[in-house]
């Protein structure tokens, strides 16, 4: 028999209640104990109530079961009385894995599983780090929405100062209002204060100082206060080693980020893949492409578990402001062509750049793109050859646990809907989402259909290196996924 409508209500007006009891409680812990709180790793931070329910639903994809918020609330007041020092928490979990323990009490499971960080009321062991954003196109803005989302208590990597070639009198204006207003990522989650007079922008209390530069070599970075520093060059404007030392050569500047693929020798990372070859001796390192970092985790989780002979990876991708809006003269081949009215195919070496993160599929990709008329989020087709066979469903149910329960889990995301279209995958956090219905499977043969922010989601990504590179992530519960 049906639930009547008024207890469906009643019901739904208790749990959004309750929602709204835990937003004081996780910002309290994230601003006086530097504590981060996630369901199934995505962050409560900044939540609103609906955005809290949200993630208990989508826990029934792990569980079955929609997780209840009645725990959740239960385990972060008994987090709150902790006074705990900074961490992660994953609460799904936490709850999981206390449901599974012999403790009488989520208290006492807490205080034990949590025992190395209890009383210390937010001391932070982190050095934290200062960041300087080498341009502020597409992926420098969203870098800068990331840090200052993340700034806390101040104890990771710090966003201190932003280099950009001046563009006319009101450029700081117009790098604030494009910061303000994005025509795919919306409008920036906070507040934005413009001091023309110190060249600084203020956003949600994080101060970036503007530099008005075309030498990356001849900044001074420390009459700012910044110092050993990590420079994040996202200009593009150089990709080898002899370009990027340029930053090298600044006052301030420890280690430089590239947000492209590097030539030469350099270290290209994916994170979540490769990141443990990061080394404290490497002073420049490099984050690959969008499409690589989307593909690399698939596809190891795909050898790990099948092995891959050979493949081909088709990349239908959104146009980027190296093309041209109407047709004009473009040193590239087609890309001169009108990118709003056309379909342009453009070679890719994501399939290739996917062996320096995993050598083990070092000559067994090829790959190709085509270019088409939307701003944002992208698709990669992986087309492969399997040492064994496998069926839609296994693969499928393999590649759904590997995004939920796995150390790949920040990078691959998995869905199963028929409606979805591209636009739906805006603002993603994760580098690729398996799209579980457009599967084929035939015998050994797959052929497998990820979506990609190529902006946003590449950013976390970028992101996540630099945190690796300046050693600020924080301990993270339950230790074991």
């Amino acid at each position: 028999m049906p639930t009547p409508v008024k207890e469906l209500r009643q019901e739904w007006t208790a749990r959004e209640a309750q929602a709204e009891a835990l937003i004081p409680l996780i910002g309290s812990l994230y601003r006086d104990n530097n504590v981060v709180t996630s369901i199934h790793g995505r962050s409560l931070i900044n939540k609103s109530a609906i955005d809290i329910l949200k993630l208990h639903r989508f826990a029934r994809q792990i569980d079955e079961i929609e997780l209840p918020i009645a725990d959740t609330l239960t385990f972060v007041k008994a987090l709150d009385a902790l006074d705990l020092g900074a961490a992660s928490l994953d609460i799904a979990q936490l709850i999981y894995k206390f449901k599974e323990s012999d403790f009488a009490s989520p208290e006492d499971f807490l205080r034990a599983e949590l025992a190395e960080i209890v009383g210390k009321k937010g001391a932070d062991e982190r050095t934290a780090t200062d960041v300087v954003l080498y341009g502020f196109g597409r992926i420098g803005r969203l870098v800068a929405r990331i840090l200052i989302e993340k700034a806390g208590g101040g104890s990771g990597a710090n966003l201190r100062a932003v280099v950009v070639r001046k563009g006319g009198e009101d450029d700081l204006v117009k790098r604030a209002s494009l910061l303000r207003r994005d025509s795919v990522h919306g409008a920036f989650n906070g507040t934005i204060v413009v001091d023309k007079d110190n060249n600084t922008i203020q956003a949600n209390g994080t101060l970036i100082q503007f530099i008005y530069a075309n030498d990356p070599a001849a900044i001074d970075y420390t009459q700012y206060g910044i110092k050993d520093a990590v420079v994040v060059d996202n200009t593009g404007r150089w990709r080898d080693e002899a370009g990027l030392s340029q930053h090298l050569s600044s006052k301030g500047v420890s280690r430089v980020l590239l947000t492209a693929p590097g030539k030469g020798n350099l270290k290209n990372v994916v994170y979540g893949i490769n990141n443990d070859m990061i080394t404290d001796e490497d002073s420049i390192i490099t984050a690959a492409s969008c499409t690589t970092n989307a593909i690399t985790p698939v596809l190891k989780a795909i050898n790990d578990e099948y092995g891959v002979e050979h493949g081909h990876v088709e990349t239908v991708h959104s146009y980027t402001n190296d093309q041209n809006l109407i047709d004009n003269f473009h040193k590239g081949d087609r890309r001169g062509r009108s990118a709003a009215l056309n379909m342009v195919l453009t070679e890719t070496g994501a399939a290739q750049a996917v062996a320096k993160a995993l050598p083990e599929m070092a000559g067994k990709l090829t790959g190709n793109s085509i270019r088409v008329p939307t701003p944002d989020v992208s698709m990669a087709i992986l087309n492969l050859t399997l040492a064994k066979e496998t069926t839609k469903e296994e693969l499928n149910k393999y590649l759904r646990k590997m995004s939920l329960n796995s150390p790949l889990r920040k990078q691959i995301d998995f869905i199963s809907s028929p409606e979805v279209v591209s636009t739906d995958f805006v603002g993603s956090r994760r580098a690729g989402i398996v799209d579980g219905l457009a599967t084929i499977v035939n015998g050994n043969h797959a052929v497998l259909y990820v979506w990609y922010d190529n902006e946003f989601g590449y950013s976390c990504q970028v992101v996540r290196i630099l945190e690796d590179m300046a050693k600020v992530h924080a301990p993270a519960f339950p230790e074991k996924v």
